[in-house]
Parts: C-alpha cells; sequence; structure tokens
C-alpha cells in the first residue's frame, strides 16, 4: 500500500497488515469494477482521467481503465514489485491507456486538478493519517472531480457457522490492524474523513462482499488459512504479542474447517463515498 511519512505517532512497520504475500495477491486478483466498486460505475464516462491509489495487482485498475477507454488511468503504488505485475497484466490484457508507477498517497507527484476521478479500494483502512491522505487526493482533483472510496467494515463483519478459531482470528486481526497503526472499521468512517479533508459535497453507501458457495468458501477461507501463518499478518500478530505460532496454527485449521462446512458464510460489509472536490 502506499508509504507513510516519518511520524513519532507510527511504529517502524509496514503499515500493509498483510504484506504482499501470493496469498494476500491472490485475494485481489479476484476483484472487478463490477465486485469492488460498482458504486462509481455512474461516474465513468469514456475520455475521463482517473488515479487508482494503491492499485495493487491492477485487476480493478486494468477494468476501470477499460471503461473510461480512450481516457487514462494511472495507478500507485509503494510497491515497485506489485507496480511491475500491475504493469504485466495491463500488458497482457492489451490495455494501452494504463499506466502505473510507485507513489506515494501524502505526497503525489502530480500537478493540481489533475484527475477527473480518483479511486482508492481498501487503502485508507491501512493508513495512520486518512484525512491528509485525503487532503492531498482532493488536491490532485479537478474541479467538480470526484473521490471514489470503499473500505471494510470488520466491526460488522458476519460469520457462520461460530467456530472458536475463527473468533479469535477477528479478534487478532483487529488489535494487529490498531497495532499496526489503522483502523479495521474504516468504512464506517470515510464520510467523516472526508468532510474534515474540505470534501463538502460526500454522498454515501454501502455493500456487502459475500463467500458462501463451495468455491466461494474453498478461495476465500484457504488464502486465509494460508495468510495467517505466511503472511505479514503473522509476523505482525507475534511481534504485537496477541498471538504465537500456536493460535496461528489453531486459526489455520479453523479456517479449513469452515471451506469444509456447506453451511459456511462470511458477509463482509464496506463503507463507500463520492466526494466531490
Amino acid at each position: 500500500m502506499t508509504d507513510l511519512p516519518d511520524s513519532s505517532e507510527s511504529a517502524p512497520r509496514d503499515e500493509y497488515t498483510h504484506g504482499h504475500h501470493e496469498s494476500v495477491l491472490r485475494s485481489h486478483t479476484w476483484r472487478t469494477v463490477a465486485n469492488s466498486a460498482a458504486y462509481l460505475i455512474p461516474e465513468l464516462s469514456a475520455g475521463g482521467v482517473l488515479l487508482d491509489v494503491g492499485c495493487g495487482p491492477g485487476t480493478i485498475t486494468v477494468d476501470l481503465a477499460r471503461r473510461l477507454a480512450p481516457g487514462r488511468v494511472v495507478g500507485i503504488d509503494a510497491s515497485s514489485d506489485i507496480v511491475e505485475r500491475a504493469a504485466g497484466l495491463a500488458a497482457d490484457e492489451g490495455t494501452r491507456n494504463a499506466t502505473f508507477q510507485v507513489g506515494d498517497v501524502y505526497a503525489l507527484d502530480f500537478p493540481d486538478a489533475s484527475f477527473d476521478i480518483v479511486h482508492a479500494h481498501q487503502v485508507l483502512q491501512h493508513l495512520i493519517d486518512p484525512v491528509a491522505a485525503m487532503a492531498e487526493i482532493r488536491r490532485v482533483l479537478r474541479p467538480g472531480g470526484v473521490f471514489a472510496a470503499r473500505d471494510v467494515d470488520y466491526g460488522g463483519v458476519m460469520i457462520a457457522p461460530s467456530i472458536d478459531g475463527l473468533t479469535d482470528w477477528m479478534r487478532i486481526y483487529r488489535e494487529v490492524h490498531y497495532w499496526n497503526g489503522g483502523d479495521p472499521d474504516a468504512g464506517r468512517s470515510l464520510k467523516s474523513w472526508a468532510r474534515r479533508a474540505g470534501f463538502a459535497d460526500v454522498t454515501s453507501s454501502a455493500s456487502v462482499w459475500c463467500f458462501a458457495s463451495d468455491a466461494e468458501r474453498e478461495w476465500w477461507g484457504e488464502s486465509w488459512a494460508v495468510r495467517v501463518t505466511e503472511s505479514a499478518f503473522a509476523s505482525h500478530a507475534i511481534e504485537a504479542g496477541v498471538a504465537d505460532l500456536a493460535d496461528l496454527q489453531r486459526m489455520a485449521v479453523s479456517w479449513r474447517e469452515w471451506v469444509r462446512d456447506p453451511n459456511g458464510w462470511f458477509g463482509m460489509p464496506h463503507g463507500e463515498i463520492l466526494a466531490r472536490a
């Protein structure tokens, strides 16, 4: 995700709770405009210029570029490896109106009033100062431009059936997220953050990811079964003192138990905003 400025309030940690382990990137590649930015579709007009902040491996970015063609889309991320991966995806898809570069959301390397739309998906939850990031985003928007943001709200996550290891996972995930300087309940705060950043016209909405079919449970649950023991989440949990390796291994077992249960269901609510400059 996006680099953070030096701050006495920020621990010297990777602010992205999960890191960029392959299990994390695997979950990102599922994302499209339809399942992750449907609230933005009415704002997508051919010929527009869009900045995708925290673009990750670029699946949403490339989809946005298709919808805005012949307009231009720029994706930025803090990781040069991820930027290279996103550029490779665009090349493979034959998407020539999308470019990617390393960037810092607190100091965007673009002139004032450069973009019609700035998009940020699952980014603000990881930032120590989301209001400062939003103010910088507002700077690069053209008059009348739109800032579109969507973030999960882990305070509303729903899991069935009730499994002790997944109850522990939810508690530990939230503790790690806070320890890492972010806000796991960011979805509910997007509107207030945007207003504090100087956006006066903010429209809010919400949507839910749901993983319930056999294929969905296999994909989501197996991703997390690996993530809890192998991604940066595992090292962060241990360093924060909220879990040990045995705890993490039990959570992995619980995720796989959930995958096997035909009654397994996971609901993940998100807050969304369209904030106009």
